[in-house]
């Protein structure tokens, strides 16, 4: 079956890369590495979620990329990155510090932005030193450290064992999710973004979605379900902010308020009314906006600053 390919106009549409990479993890697998804007500003990372790729972060890479130095990646599995065997928090980490070593000069710090397992893959990575070295502050976007099934709002019924049990069926399910239709946009509507999303909003969103192979959302989904990240939540030592939807049902504000209450240095938790799971495109220029506060309070005018790896 022929997969989508993401939108080709408008604001959502993905910027062609000044340069590309091919970085390898610890364990030998391949990550696609797209690098925009120009050379010496000041580095952004952005870590994508489960099932889409580096197209979901195009409105944040069409405005940083002006006058930041953006580097987007696809998780192993997901977009142009090949499927692995390995499936864990574990290779999500080593992931990002492979990234990192690759694209930025030894003690180089960027601001890392995680959204849903993207934020989960910079708690995984929180108390590695080259992950420490490289990373000047954080947001995390839409996400958790555990309970993610058990919480989710995404089967509207009691919570329970009942609806923790569905939960888990429904998104781990095998399911191929086949051409965007009509249904199809309903639905992921429904399940990632708040009511007053954009038809533009929801296609973008779909076409990313529904490009993910079936296996990798399904051995994505099982690490999920049983994801317990909260020790790695107070290792996070680098200025981070916290936004989340408040009508998200993937991973719903429960999450965020834990997060804002364990993180060693939080420097803000924003809920935003109405929004859903996917804050980077239901509200790009608010996102964008807290990216560049912290880019301009924690590494604006310091990039090359030497930071001793393993610090």
């Amino acid at each position: 079956m022929r997969r989508p390919t993401p939108v080709a106009t408008g604001p959502y549409a993905p910027p062609a890369p000044d340069r590309e990479l091919t970085v390898l993890s610890a364990d030998g697998a391949r990550l696609h590495v797209e690098l925009h804007g120009p050379e010496g500003a000041p580095p952004v990372v952005l870590v994508h979620g489960w099932t889409c790729s580096t197209a979901f972060w195009a409105a944040q890479i069409r405005d940083l990329a002006a006058d930041h130095r953006v580097i987007a990646y696809d998780q192993r599995g997901h977009g142009s990155s090949p499927v692995s065997r390995i499936c864990s928090t574990e290779a999500l980490a080593d992931d990002l510090e492979a990234v990192l070593a690759a694209a930025l000069a030894p003690g180089e710090r960027a601001v890392v932005v995680g959204h849903s397992m993207g934020g989960m893959t910079v708690l995984a990575a929180a108390a590695r030193p080259r992950f420490r070295a490289h990373t000047a502050a954080v947001l995390l976007c839409s996400t958790g450290s555990a309970r993610l099934v058990s919480e989710s709002l995404v089967v509207p019924m009691r919570a329970g064992r009942l609806r923790t049990w569905l939960t888990a069926r429904v998104l781990g399910s095998r399911a191929p999710l086949g051409p965007v239709t009509p249904v199809a946009r309903r639905v992921l509507k429904y399940a990632t973004m708040g009511a007053a999303s954009t038809p533009a909003m929801v296609e973008a969103c779909a076409r990313v979605v529904h490009a993910c192979p079936r296996e990798v959302r399904h051995a994505w989904s099982r690490v999920l379900e049983g994801l317990d990240l909260e020790d790695a939540v107070r290792e996070l030592t680098a200025p981070t902010a916290v936004v989340v939807g408040t009508a998200d049902r993937l991973t719903p504000p429960v999450h965020a308020r834990a997060l804002v209450a364990a993180l060693p240095h939080c420097v803000g938790g924003t809920e935003l009314p109405g929004l859903g799971h996917m804050t980077p495109v239901e509200a790009p220029e608010l996102v964008t906006g807290k990216i560049r506060e912290l880019v301009t309070a924690y590494a604006a005018g310091t990039p090359n600053e030497p930071v001793k790896e393993g610090a």
